[in-house]
């Protein structure tokens, strides 16, 4: 299977000291391209210097993650308006609106998102989201501004079928991640999986974050790695009754197209 993750915060720290070994795990899984996610705008820095370390392999997002909302003023939206000119970003984001934490205010996180959106718009960009509790004012802002932006995704989706609906009714993107292979909260997204259109669905890990829980044999490190990224493949199958490698060709040929990206030959 060729994988690629769309969602992988390897500036984390966390990665600091063998990042080039995790690389090449991924490489031997079959992860032949990531996405690396820019957070805060000291991140978003560092994924497009990454990203630049590794063309074709290692691209960028450029953005604030709501829970850094109150963070974001003129300069990082210049900065942000900036990274998303140059080759190896390929989408604004992460953004969107967090209620579950709440590290920032929610009005200054309403305002980051629409700043972001109104960047998106006016560059054409696709948009990496996040929403986690906050689905009635997250969906209220996006829709209006659905008709001016070009790819969306709704990265790390946890929520409910209605919500799920809500979000390919506006012509989003669906990205599943880990969290669908945590027993103790995911299950309930098994049941409606298949219901996401097949040109619809990415997946991400969003690691270092949300390491699958299901890993065989067992993994003691707390750290998700992109080498597991056919964990959550496999997950959806058995979940969809789709067999795992028509997933991994169709999830593949989503983001590429979704996010622009050359094919391995043109890379």
């Amino acid at each position: 299977m060729e994988l690629i993750d769309i969602g992988c915060n390897l500036t984390h720290d966390s990665f600091d000291d063998d990042r080039e070994q995790v690389l090449e795990r991924a490489r031997e899984a079959g992860v032949v391209q990531m996405v690396v996610t820019g957070a805060s705008a000291d991140g978003s820095t560092k994924a497009l210097e990454l990203a630049r370390s590794f063309p074709g392999e290692l691209f960028a997002t450029a953005g604030v993650h709501p829970h850094h909302a109150d963070e974001f003023d003129d300069e990082t939206e210049a900065l942000i308006c900036d990274l998303v000119s140059h080759h190896g970003v390929v989408a604004v984001g992460e953004t969107g609106l967090d209620y579950f934490r709440d590290f920032s205010p929610r009005p200054a996180q309403k305002e980051s998102f629409q700043r972001h959106m109104d960047i998106a718009a006016a560059t054409g960009q696709p948009m990496f989201l996040h929403m986690r509790d906050a689905h009635d004012d997250f969906h209220a802002m996006l829709k209006p501004m659905r008709d001016k932006l070009s790819n969306v995704v709704v990265h790390c989706f946890t929520g409910d079928r209605e919500q799920m609906r809500d979000y390919l009714d506006l012509d989003c993107h669906i990205g599943i991640t880990g969290w669908i292979c945590d027993e103790r909260r995911g299950t309930h997204m098994l049941e409606f999986l298949g219901e996401i259109p097949d040109n619809r669905l990415m997946v991400e890990t969003d690691a270092p974050y949300l390491k699958p829980r299901n890993l065989r044999p067992r993994v003691k490190a707390h750290r998700n790695e992109p080498q597991w990224l056919p964990w959550i493949v496999n997950t959806i199958a058995e979940a969809t009754g789709k067999p795992a490698e028509a997933i991994a060709e169709q999830t593949t040929a989503n983001a590429r197209q979704f996010f622009r990206l050359p094919s391995l030959e043109q890379a």
